[in-house]
């Protein structure tokens, strides 16, 4: 639905220090320089560690971590509202950091739009007023303005919301209108920074499905900031996790469920209902499809394989590649295997 084709981001050697002296700290962190011991011997605080990213085009991308990991501070580089100390973000082949306040501006008006934890909405202004407002600032004509805010809204769910101002709404629909507004944009790249966590839980989950919905047609590149591992494994094409600043781990959320990289990780997703997290492919049988058999396909989750199975009364399943073909089977013992791991994984 979207006219701008998505572009990826690549964040390559990222350090990024707080203090009168930055630059010259970057040598002694790379040197292995504690994030307290900078603070105590040099009153400067490391706000991210040598952060290297890949994130594909057209993907959405979680970067997760508890507070004070870094995780805002960092998607707060991709559209440089904050400078690094040193490394590269580069969008679309692009260095952002090394853009001129001209270049700068028109990225950030055409190429990235964001949703923020606590709304933004300009309490002035009604639903459609708010919905407009990047587009606006781009200079685009009033006509076509109300055109794409009407399309988003509907999209969003709050047709015939157009004229209410954001104190007559609920947190979860106020979300809504930031999330048709950065829509409205076009922007190929959408910026979440704990776009949900200030609503309620029914309410949350309401608005992932809202946008894996939604980005199902416009593909565009998402960088999802949360610290709530649920949401991430939900959300995310993949996942990187932050603490005190480092990355600690970065993969698909089945890589960080069922090969933890350190304690801290494993802390994460010991109670992660593997379920919905692990794939068919991961654990079935290659070869040896029979004919007659129900199928499924080998990127379902176990989850909906262990439903199949039960509706079924059967006890196989035939699961099939991206074409169709059959490449393997699947019963109800590997899909326990792969919920209850034999080292005591718990759902």
């Amino acid at each position: 639905m979207a006219d701008k084709p998505a572009i990826g981001i690549e964040i390559r050697k990222l350090y990024k220090i707080f203090g009168p002296n930055a630059a010259e700290m970057v040598a002694r962190v790379e040197n292995g320089m504690t994030k307290t011991e900078l603070n105590e011997k040099h009153g400067h605080v490391l706000g991210l560690r040598d952060i290297n990213i890949s994130m594909p085009a057209g993907g959405i991308q979680v970067i997760m971590g508890l507070s004070g990991s870094g995780k805002s501070t960092l998607i707060r580089h991709i559209n440089r509202l904050i400078d690094p100390t040193s490394g590269e973000v580069v969008v679309g082949g692009e260095d952002v950091v090394k853009m001129n306040p001209d270049q700068l501006r028109e990225f950030r008006r055409h190429q990235t739009a964001m949703v923020f934890q606590k709304f933004a909405l300009l309490p002035h202004r009604n639903v459609l007023e708010n919905t407009v407002y990047g587009l606006e600032v781009q200079g685009v004509d009033r006509a076509s303005q109300v055109k794409s805010a009407t399309m988003w809204l509907e999209r969003v769910g709050l047709k015939g919301f157009e004229k209410k101002y954001p104190n007559q709404l609920s947190g979860g629909m106020q979300q809504r209108v930031g999330l048709a507004r950065a829509l409205a944009n076009d922007a190929p790249i959408l910026l979440m920074d704990e776009a949900f966590s200030a609503l309620d839980p029914l309410i949350r989950v309401d608005m992932q499905t809202i946008l894996l919905d939604l980005q199902k047609d416009i593909r565009k590149t998402i960088v999802f900031i949360t610290h709530d591992l649920d949401e991430a494994l939900r959300l995310g094409d993949r996942i990187a996790i932050l603490r005190d600043g480092n990355m600690v781990q970065q993969g698909t959320g089945q890589d960080i469920v069922m090969n933890p990289a350190d304690g801290y990780i494993q802390s994460f997703v010991e109670h992660v209902n593997r379920g919905k997290v692990i794939r068919v492919s991961t654990v079935m049988k290659q070869g040896g499809a029979g004919e007659g058999l129900a199928s499924i396909a080998s990127d379902a989750l176990l989850d909906d394989a262990a439903r199949q199975l039960i509706a079924s009364n059967a006890t196989h399943l035939q699961v099939t590649d991206a074409a169709g073909r059959p490449v393997g089977t699947v019963d109800m013992a590997a899909i326990t295997r792969g919920i209850f791991p034999a080292g005591g994984g718990q759902i």
